[in-house]
């Protein structure tokens, strides 16, 4: 509907991404303290701050996740661990603390769970949302907006029954 949208899609199981283990973990720690990088160090790097680039460069973020072992797939938290970095998207002000660098940015989470996870006491094992929340906010993005889809594993008219309320409160939130 809209002829200017771009949109970009990063599957985070076909995407190669770059480690943040070995050489870059001694990268992000040398440039934390002001030492330079040498030319290999240096290029492994740039692999990083290309994944950060490509995130920074979008206005809105549609994220979809389902919930596994009450968490986020290991996929997700590899992205994420990979373009949370200091001086880029965060920073520390002269008191320590931490200070999001991402503004002006919207983020829409889609999450899909096998069960019902949105009343007690069941509620207390739901860790994504509270993670992302956690960890987006961090560095800066506060307008945020969760869509459930549960439960998924029940019956395949549960499941249907969950796809329509999704669909239904998506529709009210866009309306």
């Amino acid at each position: 509907h809209h002829d200017d949208l771009r949109m970009t899609t990063l599957d985070l199981y076909s995407a190669d991404l770059p480690a943040i283990a070995g050489a870059n973990i001694k990268s992000k720690y040398a440039l934390m303290t002001g030492q330079p990088l040498d030319e290999e160090a240096l290029g492994s790097w740039q692999e990083i701050e290309k994944t950060m680039e490509d995130f920074l460069d979008a206005d809105l973020y549609l994220v979809t996740v389902p919930m596994w072992n009450f968490g986020i797939p290991y996929a997700l938290k590899y992205y994420i661990d990979a373009i949370v970095q200091p001086g880029y998207l965060f920073r520390y002000d002269e008191q320590g603390r931490p200070e999001g660098l991402v503004h002006g940015k919207k983020m829409v989470v889609v999450t899909s769970r096998g069960a019902n996870y949105s009343q007690p006491p069941m509620a207390s094992l739901d860790f994504v949302e509270s993670y992302l929340r956690t960890i987006f906010g961090f560095v800066g993005i506060t307008d945020m907006h969760f869509f459930t889809v549960e439960p998924m594993d029940i019956s395949p008219e549960t499941r249907r029954d969950a796809f329509r309320a999704a669909i239904r409160d998506v529709r009210a939130w866009v309306e």
